[in-house]
């Protein structure tokens, strides 16, 4: 989507990646490998399917502290026919689980998931029935051209071989080094000689390569009834965990139908709940659309105010709408209606700063991924998948390689409430994989990770790019904002004028050097071209396919 000149800046800066074009493909991802995966299988004649799962297999191997086919996530597929599907292939609670397993020690704002012994953040009661690796199959299955096998080489290939430890890894490794130390796995393979592998340094997981090829010769039935299931249960009844093969068998993916709502002539299209992305970002854009915001200028004291009042808006609203709809009535549709949003727009002040009514905050890692693909025959998957926190429950399944989630960690340990725990019960999300229209077209498709500041931080970009008209490469990476419990969070690059302009209307000014983490997109041109983009906060890389086979009847002579 070409647009016109950017808009007016106070807050300027400078980007660090360059784009990437392409006329037949666009694989972007937080790694270089696994974009390369995804784009081996565009040229070996797959669609974006096939693509995002193979990505997605890579970033188990390459980004292991980040994804694995023990966590779960949201996969947003339009197809050729430009229908869209939603596979929630979220982590459900065990079915022995209940809402008081957990000893709460506080209920404090920021600290409501604080439990004795932190059993809902590591270790095995804190994994959560994984749904990865079922919905990436099925996806393929229902969706992709290539068969697993083929899909899952690259992941085998990295795995079994090896990759260079990038600086982000070894820092996550370091980050995490006194739970990783606990499990005797992950110890060896991390902490070798009880050192964070450094980078350079080369990474071989060999149980974790053959589990991926009994995946490619057995499928989701490797896990949902197989022998990595055996073994992953078998864990669970040795160390205090709570998932049994009934819980496995009984794991079941949701295809949603996304939310809509529209922005200044676009079409907004994200996930329904459990996630909060489609309602809360159609609900803010709805707030803004009643302000010039372009003309505001991008970074402006006025225009920082607007995003700050209309996220803490949705954040009061937030607590009734992120549970899973099968436990919980979540009021959708006037959520979303543009007549709630100008009830909402007409509290807000312009020139002060209000405290609203927070929901529960605090329930979610930062520690996800997301890929973004399209291909040349109408094809898009905007995919966000985690294992929750960083390593998960840093817990590795013995002779595997599989590291579990710990997706406990996003309910509520308190009983009674809407995010309760209940056996069953999926979690929440704050996952965004969303896609932009305009006129029946698809315009751009993009993600992050960065719990809670996940979905905020897609509207922005969203902003950026119909608002303050920015390249792609601009909106993924300006400088973002968040605010929390009357704290406003501006990334450096704002200028510090702007965050004495904002504290003097009552705002609390908090820097951070990074607002939620490496957005990963894909630009949609007039001229039927693909533009990808990475941001700085992650090791996110573009890859263009352009190109094609030879011209029909073409032959080569002397």
């Amino acid at each position: 989507m070409t647009l016109s000149a950017p808009a007016r800046r106070v807050a300027d800066f400078t980007c660090e990646k360059k784009p990437a074009t392409g006329s037949r493909g666009m694989v972007v991802t937080n790694h270089p490998l696994a974009s390369a995966a995804g784009s081996q299988m565009l040229l070996a004649g797959g669609n974006a399917v096939d693509a995002a799962v193979a990505a997605l297999f890579a970033l188990t191997v390459a980004e292991p502290m980040m994804v694995g086919v023990l966590g779960g996530g949201l996969s947003h597929i339009r197809l050729a026919d430009g229908s869209h599907r939603i596979i929630d292939n979220l982590s459900t609670a065990p079915g022995r689980a209940t809402p008081g397993m957990y000893d709460c020690l506080s209920d404090e704002i920021g600290r409501q998931r604080d439990t004795r012994d932190r059993e809902n953040l590591v270790g095995a009661k804190a994994v959560a029935v994984p749904g990865a690796l079922k919905g990436w199959c099925e996806a393929l299955e229902r969706f992709g051209s290539l068969k697993l096998a083929d899909v899952l080489q690259p992941a085998i290939a990295l795995a079994e071989r090896g990759f260079t430890v990038t600086p982000y890894l070894s820092n996550c490794i370091a980050d995490k080094a006194a739970d990783l130390a606990r499990d005797p796995g992950l110890a060896a393979m991390l902490l070798p000689g009880g050192t964070p592998l450094q980078p350079g340094d080369r990474l071989v997981q060999g149980d974790y390569a053959q589990s991926l090829r009994l995946i490619a010769r057995e499928g989701a039935r490797a896990l949902y009834g197989g022998a990595l299931g055996a073994a992953l249960t078998g864990y669970m009844a040795r160390h205090g965990g709570l998932i049994g093969p009934e819980d496995l068998a009984d794991y079941r993916t949701q295809t949603r139908e996304p939310i809509r709502g529209s922005y200044r002539g676009y079409e907004i299209v994200g996930p329904p709940p459990p996630s909060s992305s489609g309602v809360h970002i159609a609900q803010m854009l709805n707030i803004l659309e009643g302000y010039e915001i372009g003309a505001l200028g991008f970074g402006s004291v006025d225009a920082v105010h607007l995003l700050a009042e209309a996220l803490k808006i949705a954040f009061a609203d937030r607590a009734v709408a992120t549970a899973d709809p099968a436990f919980v009535r979540v009021p959708v549709a006037r959520l979303i209606d543009k007549g709630y949003a100008a009830e909402r727009r007409a509290l807000i002040e312009t020139g002060r700063a209000k405290s609203w009514t927070a929901g529960l905050s605090g329930g979610e890692s930062a520690d996800t991924t997301h890929v973004t693909v399209a291909d040349a025959d109408g094809y898009v998957v905007s995919a966000t998948q985690t294992i929750n926190g960083l390593f998960g429950a840093c817990v590795q399944i013995p002779g595997t390689g599989m590291i579990a989630n710990n997706y406990m960690f996003n309910f509520d340990p308190h009983p009674g409430r809407a995010l309760s725990i209940a056996p069953g019960k999926r979690v929440f999300t704050s996952m965004a994989p969303m896609m932009v229209l305009k006129e029946g077209r698809i315009a751009y498709a993009l993600g992050l990770p960065g719990a809670l500041r996940i979905f905020p931080s897609a509207l922005q970009a969203i902003v950026n790019l119909i608002d303050h008209r920015m390249s792609l490469q601009e909106a993924v990476e300006a400088p973002r904002v968040w605010t929390e419990g009357g704290v406003l969070e501006l990334e450096e690059a704002i200028p510090e004028a702007v965050a004495e302009g904002l504290a003097a209307r009552g705002h609390r000014i908090m820097r951070s050097p990074r607002v939620a983490g490496g957005m990963n997109a894909i630009a949609f041109n007039a001229d039927g071209t693909l533009t990808g983009a990475a941001c700085w906060r992650a090791d996110g890389t573009p890859v263009a396919i352009s190109g094609g086979l030879a011209r029909a009847g073409a032959r080569f002579s002397l």
